[in-house]
């Protein structure tokens, strides 16, 4: 029988967490506390609302198909931004919207490598990434980090072989939450420039990363488009996680080959989607500001708590954006230890075999731990609770 692309990789490792609540009460002085996914939970703010609402109601166009690179004002904003923010020039024709940045990075491997190719991922990684190497048919080559979870130029150029099509950094990453240096990040950029092959750097989360200013100025180099695709979601900074709204950003060539198979699988991104995340570029600023410093004020809670867990022979290895990643203190492995927390602690968490090769020791030590839906009381309750467990 003939292995399918979707029976070549894992379960979704959220819906497979989910699953670990079956059955499962928890008791009103215990109430659960979910850090197994990073995506908000409340409604755009209520601007925005009115806008989406005022779009559905009184343009007959956003009910229709739109173009498929998306909305022409959509891409002329995010290249104006963001031709200002990185001090570079990015054209509209080179930006492209998508349903949601998990379909940016598998129409950009779709349109870079084909079965047999190789792709060098950090880890721990993100797994939709893998899933969708996987699926492909594309090998995934594993690329370890340090014990600041940073990658090392000189370890990812002796992976690169004649099979090598990109280098994929995540930054702020998931779901190490570290925010990669900028120097490194050019450095890596100068290593795929150098071998002729993509940097694909996945900014997701740039919204709350805590440095002022650029994260990278790989946009001032007049030739980026030969080497640099970045990727970006709406969802996280506009709360449209349900509109699937994301952008490809890369050379006109890439985008008419990612064309072809964004036609081929939704036709053209959320309409409505789309119109929201171009008001809330023009109009949600201030207010991205304000969450922004929730984030950042919920990211110092992790440390300001930290001394409870290390007492316990816990180590934080990283922590930025949306996430914490905690190096336990057990024999027992994260992923049997993630599924003990549900019953015995109330916590919801991924366990780092989740975001590595199944033979990495790395994964069996760690968890992450999702903490922009959790308040700075929350996390002192999460983490009073780990400082309990005896595994």
């Amino acid at each position: 029988m003939t292995l399918t692309r979707t029976a070549a990789t894992f379960a979704p490792p959220v819906m497979e967490a989910r699953r670990w609540l079956d059955g499962v009460t928890f008791p009103p002085e215990r109430p659960l506390i979910n850090v197994s996914q990073a995506a908000p939970v409340a409604a755009p703010p209520e601007p925005l609302l009115l806008h989406i609402a005022d779009t559905a109601l009184n343009k007959p166009e956003a009910h229709l198909y739109g173009p498929v690179l998306g909305l022409p004002e959509l891409r002329a904003e995010v290249a104006a931004q963001w031709s200002a923010a990185y001090a570079g020039e990015i054209a509209p024709a080179q930006v492209a919207i998508t349903s949601g940045c998990n379909q940016a990075f598998c129409a950009t491997l779709t349109a870079i490598a084909g079965e047999g190719d190789e792709v060098i991922l950090p880890t721990p990684w993100y797994f939709n990434h893998k899933m969708w190497l996987d699926m492909q048919g594309v090998t995934a080559v594993p690329l370890p980090t340090n014990a600041q979870l940073l990658p090392d130029p000189e370890h990812a150029a002796a992976l690169i072989t004649e099979r090598t099509r990109a280098i994929v950094l995540v930054t702020p990453n998931n779901p190490g939450g570290v925010e990669y240096p900028a120097d490194l990040v050019r450095a890596m950029y100068d290593l795929a420039k150098s071998r002729g092959i993509r940097l694909i750097v996945d900014e997701t989360y740039r919204d709350f990363d805590s440095r002022t200013g650029a994260p990278h100025d790989l946009f001032g180099d007049p030739d980026w488009q030969d080497t640099l695709v970045q990727l970006y979601s709406f969802s996280k900074a506009y709360r449209l996680t349900g509109h699937r709204v994301g952008a490809m950003v890369g050379s006109i060539e890439l985008l008419a080959e990612a064309e072809k198979f964004l036609d081929t699988v939704t036709i053209c991104p959320n309409q409505l989607g789309q119109h929201a995340a171009l008001w809330g570029m023009q109009n949600l600023s201030q207010w991205l500001a304000g969450e922004r410093a929730e984030i950042l004020d919920r990211r110092a809670a992790i440390t300001d708590n930290l001394p409870l867990l290390t007492a316990q022979g816990w180590e934080l290895q990283g922590a930025g954006a949306y996430f914490a990643y905690m190096k336990h203190p057990f024999v027992l492995p994260s992923d049997q230890l993630a599924q003990q927390l549900v019953q015995s602690h109330g916590i919801l968490t991924l366990p780092g075999t989740m975001f590595t090769p199944e033979e990495d020791q790395a994964g069996k030590d760690t968890l992450r731990i999702a903490f922009a839906n959790v308040d700075r009381a929350g996390i002192g309750d999460l983490f009073a609770r780990l400082a309990t467990v005896k595994a």
